[in-house]
This record gives structure tokens, sequence and C-alpha cells, in this order.
């Protein structure tokens, strides 16, 4: 029950981890506003979902910053209140520092990092006024760790932590909760959507993805965290035990992500 008649902001919410929020929140009555630049896709998304949920469909492009403060009066205007929001909207890379462009860098932080910052600071007044609500932030595992071909994203991700972690510590007498969410593979396709070097799309779906989780029982493992209130979960396969290792066997975490290979 603790979704129910929840109002809860999804961006990226036309694909991948987002899409399955949608079908779970509406399974469990939550009332949405979705976002992202799709919104063709938005509206399948909303289709897809069946019963008397209310959807609001809010087209957004989190890096158009300007644009970020203006959706989050729209939504709260139609629902009277933002209960949550689920910064979801991302994207990934697939790039060595070398030949990857300065723009294509800072597009990655515009959208993963800053985005998330320009949401959050739309919709805090709203839970300020409210005396209550959630912020929920999808990071990665690569917010604990960095390997080859993911700098940027890596670096997008552990700057996610910072902020979050420090804005928790600051509303926590505001009964305002922030849950940081660090997903290991997923099988979505970001990899397909992730950016080279150039900023041209990567358009492969990389082996570990297609093998990842199945984003449906990603989203329930998440909600079930978020519902919970935890701080921080990890959630995904093997993979996630890479933090335990870089914090325990350090050396043996370096040499062996020197050697690793990722597609």
């Amino acid at each position: 029950m603790y979704y129910n008649d929840k109002v809860v902001w999804i961006t990226g919410a036309s694909s991948g981890i987002g899409e399955h929020f949608v079908y779970a929140l509406a399974e469990q009555g939550a009332r949405l506003a979705i976002s992202s630049r799709n919104e063709k896709e938005l509206h399948r998304v909303r289709q897809n979902c069946h019963g008397k949920v209310e959807i609001l469909v809010a087209p957004l492009d989190v890096a158009d910053f300007n644009n970020v403060p203006v959706v989050a009066q729209q939504i709260y205007d139609h629902f009277g209140r933002i209960d949550m929001v689920i910064n979801n909207a991302g994207i990934s890379q697939r790039a060595l520092i070398k030949d990857t462009a300065l723009e294509v860098d800072q597009k990655i932080m515009d959208v993963n990092y800053f985005g998330a910052l320009a949401v959050t600071k739309a919709v805090l007044p709203f839970m300020w006024h409210q005396g209550a609500g959630q912020i929920v932030v999808i990071s990665s595992v690569m917010g604990k760790i960095g390997v080859p071909r993911r700098s940027a994203y890596a670096a997008s991700k552990h700057a996610l932590h910072g902020y979050f972690d420090t804005l928790r510590a600051e509303v926590a007498a505001d009964n305002i909760k922030v849950t940081v969410i660090c997903p290991g593979y997923v099988r979505t396709n970001v990899t397909i959507n992730a950016l080279k070097g150039d900023g041209s799309a990567n358009q492969v779906m990389a082996d570990a993805t297609r093998k990842g989780l199945d984003p449906t029982v990603f989203a329930q493992r998440a909600l079930r965290a978020i519902a919970r209130q935890k701080r921080e979960v990890f959630i995904g396969g093997k993979e996630i035990h890479a933090v335990t290792l870089k914090r325990l066997f350090p050396s043996l975490f370096y040499y062996l992500i020197e050697k690793f290979k990722t597609n």
C-alpha cells in the first residue's frame, strides 16, 4: 500500500528501467507523471497501463534546465502535490577517454548529473510545503567503481552519490527521504543508446546487458527498497560484488579492472 494514491514523477520513462517503473507503480495504484524526450513513446507506455490509473504525460529533456521548473509546476498544478520523484533519465557511454570529445563528456554530465539536480531542485519546494517527500536517484554500480570506456558515465554517477548523500543529511529533519538505487546489468537498450566518442549511438547491445536482470524484476526489487526508505541499495547479479571487492581488496580490484575487457 506504500504507493497507493502517491503522486510519482518518473523521468526517462519512455523505455528501459523507467518504463518498467511506470508499469510496476501503475499496478500499485500510484498516480503518475511520466517524462522523457520522446513524447510518442510516453503515450505508448501510458496506453500499456490498464485500469483506472491516472497518468500525466509530461515531455521533458532534463538537460533543458530552464524548462525543468516549468514542467514540475505543470505536474504540481495537475495533481496538487508531488510525493516522489524518480530521477531515472540517463545515458551511457562506450568509448576510451582518448577517443571521447569533451562535448560528449559534457552531454553525459548534463543529462545524468545536472539533469537530476535540476529536477530535484524543482520539486523540493513542493515537498517542503507538503512536509514530506521522497527523492529517488537511479545511479549505477559505476557510481562506486570505474571501468574502461565508461569514464564520463562513471564520473556522472559518482557525482550523484556525493550530491544526494549531502542532500539526505540536509533534509532529514524535513521528513524528506533520499534513496539511491545502484543497478548492475539490467536487460534494456542502455548499451544500444550509449554514446561513442563522437557522440553517435553505440547501436550494439553488450553481452553482459543481454544476460542482465529482467527489468520487470529490477523494478519490483527497487520499489521494495524505496518503500523501505533505504538510503542506498545495489540490485543486480554478481557484478554488484565489485564494490565490496574494491573496498576489501583494492589491489586485486585494480589489477582485475586493468585486465577487464568491456564492450
